[in-house]
């Protein structure tokens, strides 16, 4: 994989190119984007791949939700249905999406939407009753058509968008000059111990314009499993057979995170939003015990024996979190 990308290293130019015009095209009014009179949040990032997007609205949604009437929107990746949807009991992961899907099931007085066309998406979402009103944008940062009023942009730690390059080669799929348009940027995944001279150094290679906040997270792990039947203590798989299966953009972490716990088992790495095929859940099903993500737990869940598999939860942590939350609060305040 790593020599394709090198050998698609002439296309970065043109991709670049073409994703700064587009960027312009917006920004100078050339291209429309639409305006909203209401608090409208867009939690996003600048390259594929994870960045904690899912558990960064979930946060949002845990701040607000006890204030104020919330939607979400997303694009609905992998989804098998078009145009607009609002979750409901007959939802599943086929017509709505793995993430959208989880949210559906964990925070129930909130309107989850998808719609590609975020705009028809919002619209649609705004003629609800009682109306919504705030609306989290879920990876919209690169859709330009809607201006959200403000842009919460996510970075990992360990992948800085100031240390990557373009697509093909790199991860990046809009230039490192839109990042100016977030008024704050979260750096994600950090290791639970930085130190304030690391955060300085990071500071210093994303070199935030002064109107811009940069604030950093660690994923927190629980410290029970969970299943259909309820809950059990991570310590307790130390016993287990295990079969680690992930299907997101990143496992490391979490691989780390279950060894440094004593724990012993196989892992099987498939692609973010995997569709689990007839062949590989069959395979599933004859080992012992699963241990997976709430979002794969999501798209196996109806598939497997789920007396025997379990997923494990994580939150985000938000290093000076008053802060953080006071700076939403006061926006939506504002906004509304």
């Amino acid at each position: 994989m790593k020599l394709i990308r090198y050998i698609l290293l002439p296309v970065v130019p043109i991709y670049y190119l073409v994703a700064s015009f587009i960027d312009w095209a917006y920004t100078k009014g050339v291209f429309k984007s639409k305006s909203y009179n209401f608090p409208l949040i867009c939690v996003g990032n600048l390259s594929v791949g994870g960045t904690g997007k899912s558990p960064m609205i979930e946060y949002l949604i845990s701040l607000l939700s006890a204030q104020y009437k919330l939607a979400t929107l997303s694009r609905g990746y992998k989804r098998h249905t078009k145009g607009f949807v609002l979750a409901s009991k007959s939802s599943t992961v086929l017509t709505l999406g793995d993430e959208p899907f989880q949210f559906y099931n964990k925070f129930k007085d909130v309107y989850v939407g998808v719609d590609a066309n975020r705009q028809n998406g919002i619209t649609q979402l705004r003629m609800q009753s009682p109306k919504p009103d705030v609306i989290l944008l879920d990876d919209a940062f690169q859709h330009r058509k809607v201006n959200a009023g403000l842009n919460v942009l996510l970075t990992p730690y360990y992948s800085l968008y100031s240390d990557d390059f373009m697509l093909p080669t790199g991860n990046l799929r809009v230039p490192k000059n839109a990042a100016k348009r977030a008024q704050i940027i979260v750096v994600t995944k950090c290791p639970e111990t930085l130190s304030t001279h690391q955060q300085e150094a990071v500071v210093l290679k994303l070199n935030p314009l002064p109107n811009q906040k940069v604030y950093f997270s660690a994923i927190k792990y629980s410290d029970f499993v969970l299943g259909k039947d309820g809950k059990l203590p991570l310590q307790d798989l130390q016993s287990k057979s295990l079969t680690l299966v992930t299907g997101i953009a990143n496992a490391t972490p979490l691989v780390n995170y279950l060894t440094a716990k004593g724990l012993q088992f196989e892992h099987l790495k498939f692609n973010d939003h995997h569709e689990f095929t007839v062949n590989e859940i069959y395979a599933l099903r004859k080992k012992s015990f699963i241990l997976t993500t709430e979002k794969d737990y999501m798209r196996l869940n109806g598939k497997l024996d789920t007396t025997l598999m379990f997923y494990l939860p994580i939150t985000v942590s938000i290093l000076n979190t008053n802060d953080f939350d006071t700076v939403i609060k006061n926006y939506v305040v504002n906004a509304l």
